[in-house]
């Protein structure tokens, strides 16, 4: 099932889309819910991010070829940070460059995982029953800010607009070895399979949900494949007027343009 957010004559609504075709979302969807009516075609909509979430928490260096490129030592545990919520954007929106830093913005395509219900403590084999369901996402990062200018994650992650996500969450996914890649103007830049994470879904919500309580709506960002712009001979950041696409097997394309701020 895919669960969607969208906006038709100034009213934003959740939705559950089939064929092309929405259908009124019943009932709470972090509780319990059903397909309605039909009520719309996908072309007459604006599809907005899937969920608005109380925390976007990430993970740093969870896939073994990223971690070899970047240089750093495989992880013992999760590596944890935060992007502000307010660095949201919805499927076909724009990523704004921004005035502080426009040099040195990167991509990341990861998969999200979004929270069904408050977890607190749970342990590995539970997870299933927490999680909603999963999307596309795009972890935008600043690398000057990130590396350079302030050496922690905090800024160069949550400038706005640098957490694309969507375009539905697909709650019927099996999402251990899933193709997963980003495409920047036609090119193909990263390209791997979840399969190759370090942390797998189960242990890495386990892991948060000891450290801190995940609420209805959290998103979680599992972290990025190699071939991010930053780690290339010749380094390639993102610039006005490109086309970046986020791709999950089983999920679909998750597409931003690219924009200076003005």
């Amino acid at each position: 099932m895919r669960i969607i957010r969208y906006q038709k004559n100034n009213e934003i609504k959740n939705g559950i889309l089939k064929d092309e075709k929405i259908f009124e979302l019943e009932g709470d969807v972090f509780f319990d819910f059903s397909r309605g009516k039909e009520t719309a075609d996908l072309e007459e909509v604006k599809l907005l991010a899937p969920v608005v979430p109380p925390n976007i928490i990430a993970i740093g260096l969870n896939y073994r070829q990223h971690a070899v490129e970047t240089g750093a030592e495989i992880p013992e545990r999760p590596v944890i940070f935060l992007k502000a919520t307010s660095s949201l954007a919805d499927p076909n929106s724009e990523i704004i460059l921004p005035k502080l830093a426009p040099d040195e913005v990167d991509y990341e395509a990861e998969l999200a995982v979004i929270i069904a219900k408050e977890a607190k403590n749970i342990e590995t084999v539970e997870v299933d029953e927490y999680i909603l369901g999963y999307s596309c996402a795009n972890d935008v990062s600043a690398r000057d800010c990130q590396k350079k200018l302030d050496e922690q994650w905090a800024r160069g992650k949550s400038f706005d607009t640098f957490c694309p996500l969507g375009p539905w969450i697909e709650t019927e996914l099996d999402a251990a070895d899933l193709k997963i890649k980003s495409i920047l103007n036609g090119e193909v830049m990263q390209q791997s399979k979840t399969s190759d994470m370090i942390f797998n879904i189960e242990q890495l919500v386990s892991y948060l949900s000891h450290n801190m309580t995940l609420l209805p709506g959290t998103v979680i960002l599992t972290g990025t494949p190699e071939g991010v712009g930053f780690a290339r001979d010749d380094k390639v950041f993102l610039r006005d007027g490109d086309q970046i696409n986020i791709q999950i097997e089983g999920i679909g394309s998750l597409e931003n343009t690219v924009k200076k701020d003005m």
